[in-house]
């Protein structure tokens, strides 16, 4: 089995959130995975998705795998980590925070400050969760990371978390949403009444809605 590398969209031009139908049903999405055959950068993270996750039945392949270019491997696997525990979704595969270790490596490539300052915030947590931050209980995971809440690196890490692990097709899927509409015609034709959690409406309630 061939593994998968993790591509952020717009990296190969094929990621994206569906296709416009002219039915306006919602599609099934494009998620950002892409086949590679080989990863050349200083650091590679493989994983799999589990079988029951929704992700696993919209991938060529439950095999994944995220090349670095500046951070090694143990440093990604730290960041990924650490946006768990800042933002923990059951929900969410290994294969989501992967994204937030390649957004915080394609930054370290580009500046020579931010790459230090991630390197020492890795080792930190290494060394405050007595160890390995990564093989350490949640309990010590949650007390590394508190003890460097208001430092520059807690902030970076917490602000690229921000759109490395919501806006991206993966987070989209997990999470139920749909992706933005008004481009297909608005969510009165895809998406409107797709709260499942919620019970179905009465007609005075929810009215059909005048097409016209």
């Amino acid at each position: 089995m061939q593994p998968i590398m993790i591509v952020l969209p717009g990296d190969d031009g094929t990621a994206g959130i569906g296709r416009e139908q002219a039915s306006g049903a919602a599609p099934k999405p494009d998620l950002p995975l892409t086949r590679r055959e080989f990863l050349r950068g200083s650091g590679v993270i493989f994983g799999t998705l589990a079988a029951s996750s929704t992700l696993a039945a919209l991938t060529p392949s439950r095999a994944w795998a995220v090349e670095l270019k500046t951070l090694n491997a143990n440093e990604g696997r730290t960041l990924m980590a650490m946006g768990r525990v800042l933002y923990p979704h059951k929900k969410f595969p290994d294969a989501i925070y992967a994204l937030l270790a390649k957004d915080l490596d394609a930054k370290a490539g580009t500046s020579g400050a931010t790459a230090s300052l991630l390197r020492k915030g890795c080792a930190d947590l290494d060394a405050k969760a007595g160890g390995t931050f990564v093989k350490a209980g949640a309990d010590q995971r949650l007390a590394a990371v508190k003890s460097l809440e208001g430092k520059p690196f807690f902030a970076t890490v917490r602000g690229q978390c921000i759109t490395s692990l919501y806006d991206n097709d993966m987070a989209f899927t997990a999470l139920g949403y749909p992706g933005s509409s008004w481009e297909k015609g608005g969510y009165i034709t895809r998406g409107f009444q797709d709260l499942k959690w919620l019970p179905e409406p009465s007609v005075e309630a929810s009215p059909p809605a005048d097409l016209g």
